[in-house]
């Protein structure tokens, strides 16, 4: 825990304002030292998690009955306040908005209400940080000014542009405007654009709309750049000396027709003892990437890559992504891999994980291999019957593993996705259904057994580790459900809102065909 810390819970701990040189001797600061701890206090006041009596006493903002939080706008110009620590919003009303914005975080007073049953009420009293100094939106102008309504539609007020201060834009433009002057007193906020998008409908102009609004980085700092230009482009021989060699294995890799960053590749033998022997070969990023990196730091900000309809704003330069880090057909790549044995049932009865070096054979494509599976007259794929035993075989695994995850409950909301489809000039011409073939099928269910191999191996080491799961619906939730499907016949059992997902389960096969189903 930091002094930052140790001061918020001090102050918690003992319910009172108190001096800055109370503090100070509480914490045994000496004398020396003292400014930069008042430094720091002033700081904690700033963020608005202490506030500052009339009497220069440093309080929690709890005690005056305040809290801090995050401002949530509408389209009808009030508010709600999200507090941090999680209890229900509150309702903030147009003229107690102080000026603050959508996202801004901000210091609120309770404002108790005069009648009865209504929803608590609030006051902003400081705004502590402004989430965006830069809106995406479309210009209007007039003879002697303009203003831009934002794309955001939980900010209600457009935004004023003085003349001059437009850089030429035309009324219909999508466009960034910067704030020059926050709202205040009524009044709304001023700007002017720094950058002209494009006409509101075009569709560069509207994915651009999307990355500014987003603030999505579509090019990586020189530093990151310099970084990874450093990195080679082929495998180094004294490495692949230290790892298991995989590269005569029939290892290939199943994506989409459109995918350049081949980061997952799979191999499947049948045992002697009937049993499958399924591997999973994933990109081995992290000896290309070290931690605390320009390259990882990076990373760790843009969290992920960012797919849009036509570009994806990648997390890692394309050259690893695309590159060193990608399993592309009949070049050497360093991985990490998983071998599990399993079994008739689908049970996962032996393991290993280890790094390794592959040489994929074939760069594969979903709806190629859900042809040859179905059996669809494509004369051009022939050149993969050397694989058809494998396909069938994994066509049979598919099956198995889904089967044994229907067993334990496994809920498949199967929601249709759209594919969109653009011509040459990026303009969408169709949106149709997305299929999810055989092909799709079985690179999914071995990705998922794959990784409740690993989130079980490394449970039992008592190794911490990041584990992605699905909480558990509340009990309030499952209530309101319950009522709802009590409107078509239905319900859910459970104990005490606990509720099985096989009991979702069955409910959702009740439906299946039923002109409630998607709902």
């Amino acid at each position: 825990m930091n002094i930052k810390d140790k001061i918020l819970e001090k102050l918690f701990e003992l319910n009172k304002p108190l001096m800055d040189i109370e503090l100070a001797r509480i914490f045994e600061i000496e004398k020396d030292q003292q400014d930069d701890f008042f430094s720091m206090l002033e700081e904690l006041e700033r963020e608005g998690k202490l506030i500052v009596t009339k009497k220069k006493k440093y309080a929690l903002p709890e005690i005056f009955n305040m809290k801090r939080g995050k401002i949530q706008g509408t389209q009808k110009g009030f508010g709600f306040f999200i507090p941090e620590d999680g209890s229900d919003d509150i309702f903030i009303g147009p003229r107690n908005l102080l000026g603050a914005m959508n996202g801004d975080i901000v210091l609120i007073s309770i404002i108790d209400s005069q009648e009865s049953g209504k929803r608590r009420e609030g006051k902003i009293e400081k705004i502590i940080t402004r989430a965006n100094d830069q809106i995406v939106g479309t210009y209007q102008k007039n003879d002697s000014f303009g203003f831009v309504i934002a794309d955001d539609k939980k900010i209600a007020d457009d935004i004023y542009i003085a003349r001059g201060k437009d850089i030429e834009g035309k009324t219909g433009d999508k466009v960034v405007v910067k704030i020059t002057k926050w709202p205040k007193d009524g009044k709304k906020a001023e700007g002017k654009i720094i950058e002209v998008l494009g006409k509101k409908g075009e569709n560069n102009a509207d994915i651009l709309s999307v990355i500014r609004k987003f603030k999505l980085p579509e090019e990586f700092p020189k530093r990151v750049m310099a970084e990874a230009n450093g990195i080679p482009e082929t495998v180094d021989p004294e490495e692949i000396k230290n790892r298991r060699d995989l590269r005569e294995k029939v290892i290939f890799t199943i994506d989409g027709a459109d995918a350049k960053d081949l980061d997952d590749a799979v191999s499947l033998e049948i045992l002697e003892n009937g049993n499958y022997l399924l591997g999973v070969h994933i990109a081995d990023v992290t000896h290309y990437v070290k931690e605390n990196s320009k390259i990882d730091a990076e990373a760790l900000k843009r969290a992920t890559s960012v797919y849009l309809i036509d570009r994806v704003i990648p997390m890692l330069p394309r050259r690893l992504s695309n590159g060193i880090c990608s399993l592309n057909p009949h070049i050497e790549r360093l991985t990490l891999s998983i071998d599990m044995e399993i079994n008739s049932d689908g049970g996962v009865v032996n393991h290993e994980i280890y790094e390794s070096v592959i040489k994929t054979c074939e760069r594969l494509v979903y709806t190629d291999i859900s042809d040859i599976l179905e059996d669809a007259n494509r004369p051009e794929l022939s050149k993969y019957d050397y694989l058809n035993d494998t396909f069938k075989n994994m066509a049979a695994l598919q099956k198995t593993l889904r089967e044994k995850r229907e067993r334990r409950g496994m809920i498949d909301f199967n929601f249709p996705e759209a594919k969109i489809v653009l011509d040459e000039t990026g303009f969408p011409i169709s949106i149709g259904i997305d299929e999810r073939r055989i092909a799709n099928k079985i690179i999914e269910e071995f990705m998922l057994v794959a990784n409740e191999t690993i989130a079980e191996h490394f449970h039992w080491l008592e190794i911490p580790f990041v584990y992605r799961i699905h909480e558990t619906p509340s009990e309030e939730k499952i209530t309101e459900f319950n009522k709802f499907v009590h409107n078509f016949g239905y319900f859910i059992k459970g104990n005490h809102g606990e509720v099985h997902p096989k009991s979702i389960q069955n409910l959702l096969k009740k439906v299946e065909g039923k002109r409630e189903e998607h709902i």
